[in-house]
């Protein structure tokens, strides 16, 4: 039985009712450059490969663990740390607060990567790259449950787009910085090294943000510090414009569920088998695209020339998606992406010349993009404000988990099977993601937060 509407419950509803201005649009862009340094750390797993390689600190070889290539350990290290992050520590956010648990794990990765830049051996990479994974795995979990307490339903979908934009501009920067510097040693120093250390930035932007974005009103108001959280709203309501008409909305109180409970744990099972196999489709790809290139005959040159070009669609990709993101369920936005990755892949699989490994290449990743925006915001509206760092992060925590195993199933593939093989464990795994969405998955457009977890 619903509670008549709380203090707290009335807090949502004014942001609900609140007006979508360029204050709305600019916290948005705040929370998501903190996720672009994270974004740019995670996808050096791809592109720092190529300069460890060169400085033979990776060997090509099977001479890694498990009798693969060291960039699966290196991949696998990162997602194991990512792992732990989310499944033991995300829930900190739920304790804490975003606003602090955002900082501070920030900061975290950000020592951690710093550190790792002055490794010189195989095995000290793989251990800072795991502690900076613990950091990047809270990160990302905070992000989307501040993004989602923030904005009202009507643009839910689309805030994600736009944060999807902001953060993958990190992508083709990393991989324009390996292009470039990778085969140079500026000043004696190898390239992989400068690449590493400009994630140094994120320590000057992170207390920019701090001081730029306010605690999660939503937040505050579950730990019953209501004065804190209305003080935010004023603020945010004088910066709106006084003359726009709010809609007139009927509160739904959000249940507090806790996780254990029947309708809680019945998403929480649709989005782990989601999470586990989603993320063989984006890191297979995006980790492993240089080597995948090299597998299809490009060189070390080449295949980071090709990688750019297919990068600039991260960011391109969901701007472009910005248009309709709110117009379609984003059940049904996660299913069609899936089947755009397996089609696409399968393709791209079968290219050995330029233009049209590019062209496919951008369609996986376009694809890529449109599932990561569509479901960070479907995982978020899924589960309430009290839990919902917790849930999230143990949901997520399962890409994490699978991203570790996948990266020595990825190595084994490409090392006997070549492309063809990965894309086709990719394609396999992205059948399932249509499946339990599409048949499993609950319907979430236009409804509130408190609305969809209040039964």
């Amino acid at each position: 039985m619903i509670s008549p509407t709380s203090e707290s419950d009335k807090i949502g509803l004014r942001l609900e009712r609140m007006p979508v201005t360029k204050t709305t649009w600019y916290l948005i862009f705040l929370l998501s450059i903190g996720a672009f340094f994270e974004i740019y750390d995670i996808f050096l797993t791809a592109y720092l490969s190529p300069g460890l390689l060169r400085s033979k600190i990776f060997s090509a070889t099977s001479h890694g663990l498990f009798g693969l290539s060291d960039q699966a350990t290196f991949a696998a290290s990162t997602f194991a740390g990512l792992f732990l992050g989310t499944i033991l520590f995300s829930s900190a956010a739920d304790r804490f607060g975003r606003r602090s648990i955002f900082t501070w794990s920030l900061l975290w990765y950000t020592i951690a990567t710093l550190v790792m830049a002055m490794q010189s051996t195989a095995i000290n990479i793989f251990i800072w790259r795991f502690i900076a994974g613990i950091g990047i795995g809270v990160e990302l979990v905070t992000i989307d449950a501040y993004i989602a307490e923030f904005v009202p339903k009507q643009i839910r979908v689309r805030a994600f787009a736009f944060n999807a934009f902001v953060q993958f501009l990190a992508i083709p920067t990393a991989a324009l910085l390996a292009w470039i510097l990778i085969p140079l040693d500026p000043f004696g120093i190898a390239g992989w090294r400068w690449i590493t250390l400009i994630s140094a930035f994120a320590a000057i932007a992170v207390w920019f943000i701090r001081i730029n974005v306010p605690e999660s009103p939503r937040w505050l108001a579950t730990k019953g510090r209501m004065k804190e959280a209305e003080a935010i709203l004023d603020i945010l309501e004088k910066k709106a414009a006084s003359s726009v008409q709010q809609p007139v909305l009927t509160a739904t109180p959000e249940a507090h569920h806790q996780i254990m409970h029947p309708s809680i744990k019945g998403r929480i099972i649709i989005m782990v088998i989601f999470q586990f196999f989603q993320t063989i489709g984006f890191y297979g790809f995006g980790n492993w695209l240089p080597a995948l290139l090299a597998a299809n005959g490009a060189t070390v040159v080449h295949s980071l020339k090709y990688s750019f070009a297919i990068a600039l669609a991260y960011p391109i990709a969901p701007l472009i998606s910005f248009l309709w993101a709110d117009k379609f369920e984003a059940k049904w936005q996660i299913v069609f992406s899936a089947l755009g990755i397996a089609s696409f892949g399968l393709i791209f699989s079968q290219q050995t010349s330029p233009f049209p490994t590019i062209v496919f290449g951008i369609l996986v990743t376009f694809s890529n993009c449109s599932l990561s925006y569509s479901y960070h915001a479907y995982q978020t509206e899924l589960f309430p404000t009290s839990i919902r760092a917790k849930t999230v992060g143990f949901c997520y925590s399962w890409s994490r988990f699978s991203t570790i195993l996948s990266s020595y199933m990825i190595a084994f593939c490409l090392q006997h099977f070549g492309s063809k093989g990965v894309f086709s464990f990719i394609a396999l795994s992205m059948l399932i993601v249509m499946a339990v969405i599409g048949i499993f998955g609950p319907s979430t457009r236009n409804r509130s937060l408190e609305s969809l977890t209040s039964s």
